[in-house]
């Protein structure tokens, strides 16, 4: 009696310091805040935001990626880095935050398409795979030995029937349809940018150049690193595939991007001699 007692009388004292002081309620994702926040769900998010750039539009004829990726050794080779994938042939996935878990969560998609083409005999749509995959990552805060995923994902496909399709997945597990989302550390800014432009309107051979610029605008040259500029797309000019866009697009989209950065920075010079 008297240790059932001890017990008892431990754990009023731990729920009264939990929420006197806030703590305690952050190991576990299975615990929730007097607030209603699951702490462990904010801390993916934050590795999602501590990131680099990434973006992803929505046009008339497809979807276009553009990754910032950061180069953190001067030993690094050249375009090993890789944040996008294809799924499918039909659909490719983006991702920002843990590397490992963008590469864990793209083995789960593909292993959800191969199951359903196996299954039903043809493949997966956009829709049933993001629902496949977001309920994945909400299927992991709700169970012990188990973390959210530290990042978050867009699935984005293609065909002449549907159109372009796009979705964004949160740690959570979470989704919504987007015409155009950012994610990572220059996420306000580069939202700002996307807000300007009329995607619904425009091409995929427009929108790349676009994100290039958008990247290159939003990356911090004193702060940030030096980054490899990664563009793919699943589109009409790509025959409904995903794939990563040739060297002539690529090399086309960062000149563009470079001219616009000197165009502006041209510019705010003359702003500040007229000024003076």
């Amino acid at each position: 009696l008297l240790c059932c007692f001890s017990h008892f009388l431990f754990g009023r004292l731990l729920t009264y310091r939990m929420t006197s002081i806030g703590t305690g309620y952050d190991l576990s994702a299975q615990t929730f805040s007097p607030a209603g926040k699951v702490f462990q769900i904010d801390y993916a998010m934050k590795a999602v935001d501590n990131s680099s750039t990434a973006i992803a539009i929505r046009g008339i004829d497809g979807v276009v990626f553009a990754s910032e990726n950061t180069i953190k050794s001067k030993l690094h080779e050249p375009k090993t880095i890789e944040r996008t994938f294809g799924i499918d042939r039909h659909i490719g996935m983006l991702y920002c935050g843990r590397r490992p878990d963008g590469h864990s969560l793209a083995k789960e998609g593909r292993s959800s398409a191969t199951k359903f083409r196996d299954l039903y005999g043809h493949p997966i749509s956009v829709s049933k795979l993001n629902d496949e995959l977001s309920g994945y990552m909400h299927y992991l805060t709700l169970h012990g030995g188990a973390r959210p995923f530290g990042c978050c994902v867009v699935l984005a496909g293609y065909n002449p029937t549907d159109g372009a399709q796009m979705y964004m997945a949160q740690p959570s597990g979470e989704s919504w349809g987007y015409y155009a989302c950012a994610m990572g550390k220059n996420k306000q800014a580069a939202q700002a940018e996307l807000e300007k432009l009329k995607p619904t309107e425009m091409t995929c051979r427009e929108l790349i150049k676009e994100v290039a610029r958008i990247i290159y605008a939003t990356h911090d040259d004193v702060k940030d690193k030096d980054f490899e500029l990664e563009l793919s797309w699943v589109c009409a000019e790509s025959n409904g595939k995903f794939e990563h866009v040739n060297s002539d697009i690529h090399s086309e989209a960062e000149s563009f991007a470079q001219e616009k950065m000197e165009e502006d920075s041209d510019d705010s010079d003359e702003d500040e001699s007229d000024g003076e």
